[in-house]
């Protein structure tokens, strides 16, 4: 596998990380910042929970398979990470639970499932294939698992297609991989020269990878892996330096990550910094900071009893922005006509979600939160994922996000629950009176 490494020139580090946050690379004015708009749900999955007894599965990350002709038989297909994943109707009802088996490696361990997309249209075994594709934390690798067209109507939805021996795409060796420094946050990009990449961020490190995915007879692969460092630390006006607060060895990282298929421009969300754009190919153009957690720029001290970061000096000013409070997590595109579109990260802090332009400055566009109706209220959302398509009732598209901790009705209050909401997208727009 050739793997190549690029590193940001420190100018470049140092102009992208001044502007500030309420201006991020925009000359268009933002809309006044305001309280979060309220969108509700009725729809959730039934609760996943983190213990022996529930198969230690925590939801993590969504992904919406769109049938091609019947979108009633649509998929959303989620992580669980130990538990491997879940596979849902659009009805948000189990279709299936695929466990995270051990790696197709001589050196294969049991998995670890993080974050999930969708890969339209490979070719495996002579047909043409829609495939679920997932980071593996404990293998340090992508697995990949065809959908059958079936969908929804499908005995099983999902099999493993993963090709043997697959490189590791950080580490150097197994023993370096149980450093867990491994495969974090991931995302599908389909650009128009026919080959399909997977983009994966690092656990513990503020580094990307992208790798060219490959088909053959022993299933579905992955080459050409190369890596981007964005900054783990930034100047601030006052003349300090500002490392975000990480437990020891541990860099700030990245995990919410989605590309805009049309431009080949990636968002990634670097939980304790805020919103990135870095254009494709790695080190083709100048990475951005598009918008910055609330806390930016506030100087943390890690307190090893409590494991907890607080504030050197709690009077302290920040030069964070007003949209995402830490951690930055979930990332997707909302494709409107032409170019244009919206970014949206969950703000798992404060349990929002902050929508952007797609176009232009990438300017803020607002907040908002979900609401239960009947079910619980969503909080501190990791993944998501959103769909402009129709995908059964969702007819202007469906909006799917973690929900943790679950407390609904069917949740047990006495255990770790997690679990998926789906919410209209139409909903979402008016909230926030969007095109």
């Amino acid at each position: 596998m050739r793997r190549r490494f690029a590193a940001l020139p420190a100018a470049l580090l140092l102009l992208s990380t001044l502007v500030p946050a309420s201006a991020a690379a925009s000359g268009a004015p933002e809309r006044p910042v305001s309280a979060p708009a309220t969108v509700t749900t009725s729809v959730e999955t039934p609760p996943l929970y983190d213990d022996a007894a529930g198969g230690n599965a925590s939801g993590d990350d969504p992904a919406i398979w769109v049938h091609p002709d019947d979108s009633d038989r649509s998929l959303v297909v989620a992580t669980a990470k130990e538990g491997g994943l879940r596979v849902y109707s659009v009805a948000a009802t189990e279709l299936q639970s695929v466990a995270a088996t051990a790696a197709p490696r001589a050196d294969g361990v049991p998995g670890r499932y993080n974050n999930v997309d969708i890969a339209y249209g490979l070719d495996v075994d002579g047909e043409t294939t829609d495939v679920a594709v997932v980071s593996d934390r404990y293998n340090d690798q992508i697995r990949f698992f065809a959908i059958d067209p079936a969908g929804a109507d499908a005995a099983t939805p999902l099999t493993e297609v993963t090709a043997p021996e697959l490189e590791f795409l950080f580490s150097p060796d197994r023993a370096t991989v149980a450093e867990d420094q491994t495969a974090y946050g991931l995302a599908v990009y389909q650009p128009r020269d026919g080959e399909t990449y997977a983009v994966v961020t690092q656990e513990g490190n503020p580094t990307i990878a992208t790798a060219r995915l490959t088909t053959g007879p022993d299933g579905i692969g992955y080459t050409d892996v190369e890596h981007l460092a964005v900054p783990g630390e930034f100047p601030l006006p006052d003349g300090s330096t500002w490392v975000p607060c990480e437990e020891p060895g541990v860099g700030p990282q990245l995990e919410g990550v989605a590309v805009d298929r049309r431009t080949g421009t990636l968002y990634a969300a670097q939980e304790d910094v805020g919103l990135w754009r870095v254009p494709l190919p790695l080190g083709s153009g100048e990475p951005r900071l598009v918008d910055k957690v609330t806390d930016f720029g506030v100087h943390d001290a890690y307190d090893p009893e409590t494991e907890e970061c607080a504030p050197v000096d709690p009077a302290a000013p920040s030069y964070g922005g007003k949209n995402l409070t830490a951690d930055a997590e979930g990332v997707d595109i909302w494709y409107g006509p032409g170019r244009t579109g919206y970014v949206l990260v969950s703000s798992q802090g404060d349990g929002t979600y902050g929508v952007y332009a797609l176009t232009g400055s990438n300017r803020s566009l607002g907040t908002f939160r979900v609401a239960g109706d009947g079910v619980d209220d969503v909080k501190g959302s990791d993944g998501l994922a959103v769909s402009n398509a129709p995908v059964g009732e969702y007819e202007s598209g469906l909006l799917v996000t973690h929900d943790e901790p679950e407390t609904g009705p069917d949740a047990d209050p006495d255990r770790d629950a997690t679990g998926f909401s789906y919410v209209h997208w139409a909903d979402v727009a008016q909230a926030l009176r969007l095109p």
